[in-house]
């Protein structure tokens, strides 16, 4: 058994090796940035010791266009280019699911300095916070989380 060992570990990490991506697989090219296709927004209560499901925002078209989204869920976009993003954004039950009667749109206007160096990846939220909010006002953010937490 000892002698088993050490050619199992030598098998897992050379297993573990062969699944790491290659350079080019995951990397975002200086010149583009990438946007989520699609986010929702949650926020944990700490004194109700549970998630609240925030509104989530989908882009639509991107200068009047499908947006190209990636397998990764992930819209390239070029750097330095004024661009028109269509939103819709959706609030959610306590359970997560969508709310359908409260969908609304928004326009998100790129402008070309809003955007100055690429390789990043970015997210197009439907608020600037997950509770107490209503409508659709698509805040950009390099974090997956709200840029304020609800009091």
């Amino acid at each position: 058994m000892p002698r088993i060992l050490p050619f199992l570990s030598t098998l897992l990490l050379l297993s573990g090796c062969q699944s790491l991506p290659s350079e080019t697989e995951g990397s975002i090219p200086s010149d583009k940035i990438m946007l989520s296709a699609q986010h929702c927004l949650s926020e944990y209560i700490d004194d109700l010791d549970k998630v609240h499901f925030g509104p989530c925002l989908k882009i639509v078209s991107v200068n009047g266009q499908a947006p190209a989204v990636g397998q990764d869920g992930f819209v390239p976009l070029p750097i330095a280019t004024e661009l028109n993003l269509q939103t819709s954004c959706v609030y959610r039950h306590a359970d997560g699911t969508p709310i359908p009667a409260t969908v609304s749109t928004a326009t998100f206007e790129v402008k070309s300095d809003t955007f100055t160096s690429g390789g990043q990846r970015w997210y197009l939220h439907a608020h600037k916070q997950a509770r107490g909010v209503t409508g659709c006002e698509p805040t950009l953010s390099r974090s997956t989380y709200p840029s304020y937490k609800t009091d």
